[in-house]
């Protein structure tokens, strides 16, 4: 008698976890390419992540993908990759028979797809991050390893320094190490650094409903010929990103950063090219009844 296959099962956890749009994106993307996969999730505290991850390995599990509070934590559970490790934050694990669970981080790669998505390359760009958190250090690193110039921004200036130096010393053994600049301030001389910005980068959560009148930067600091980038995606068009197009800049939303991240990861887990569209279209439905709740 053969014996029936099962269903490779996927996860994401995190802590709270029901806000999470991961099963709705990754689990269209399976049906969508008819692959016997499933993906949920759960809810881990940090005190049991190390437990859940080998849970997780020893289950079948075909990857997990971490969100907050859990990314940093990760580090000690799994073997990272060198992007991981000097961001110091893990957002995605597979599975290696050999190797164990390897952590990888797809944030810095979902940023640079979303420029990419509205042709944007951030290569010999001048760009400034508001903000020194998890998704600023992503964003740095990666930007930073692909050759942009990097200045981040901070309420707490002793943070974005911190940060910077981080950036530097993960640049030391890379080409980019002699042909970029990094560099980083408080909020009350971003000003100067706007002069020259090509593209600018809100990592916080400034705007983000329902806060949705915010803004990180006064409108007045906005140009026409510069690229605004914001990471919130709730909503889809945020005060800055209503700033600048109204003097006509590019102007770019976090939902197609939230999208590549994921399908970096669906990548790295299947070996398989998910289908971007359907992950945005079932984003998009998700985020639509959520507001009609």
């Amino acid at each position: 008698m053969q014996q029936q296959s099962l269903t490779k099962i996927f996860a994401v956890f995190g802590d709270p976890i029901g806000h999470s749009l991961s099963p709705v994106m990754h689990n269209a993307a399976f049906h969508a390419l008819g692959m016997d996969c499933t993906y949920h999730a759960f809810r881990v505290s940090r005190k049991n992540l190390n437990i859940a991850i080998l849970g997780a390995q020893a289950m079948g599990f075909g990857g997990l993908n971490l969100t907050i509070p859990l990314k940093e934590e990760a580090l000690s559970s799994v073997s990272p990759k060198p992007m991981a490790a000097s961001i110091g934050a893990v957002n995605t694990v597979s599975f290696d028979a050999e190797k164990g669970p390897v952590g990888n981080n797809t944030d810095g790669i979902g940023a640079k797809m979303a420029l990419l998505d509205a042709g944007v390359d951030v290569a010999k760009k001048n760009v400034v991050i508001i903000g020194a958190g998890g998704a600023a250090r992503a964003i740095a690193f990666q930007f930073a390893h692909d050759g942009a110039n990097v200045h981040i921004a901070n309420r707490t200036q002793a943070r974005a320094v911190a940060l910077a130096d981080d950036v530097i010393v993960g640049l030391a053994d890379t080409t980019s190490q002699s042909t970029v600049t990094i560099t980083a301030g408080g909020l009350d001389d971003m000003q100067k650094f706007m002069e020259t910005c090509d593209i600018l980068v809100n990592s916080t959560s400034v705007g983000m409903h329902p806060n949705t009148d915010e803004t990180p930067v006064p409108a007045q600091f906005l140009r026409s010929d510069m690229v605004i980038f914001d990471i919130v995606y709730n909503p889809r068009q945020t005060r800055l990103l209503l700033d600048g197009a109204a003097i006509r800049a590019t102007t770019v939303g976090g939902l197609m950063m939230l999208i590549h991240q994921g399908a970096e990861a669906f990548r790295i887990w299947t070996g398989v090219e998910p289908p971007v569209d359907v992950m945005v279209e079932a984003v998009e439905t998700e985020l639509q009844r959520r507001s009609l709740l």
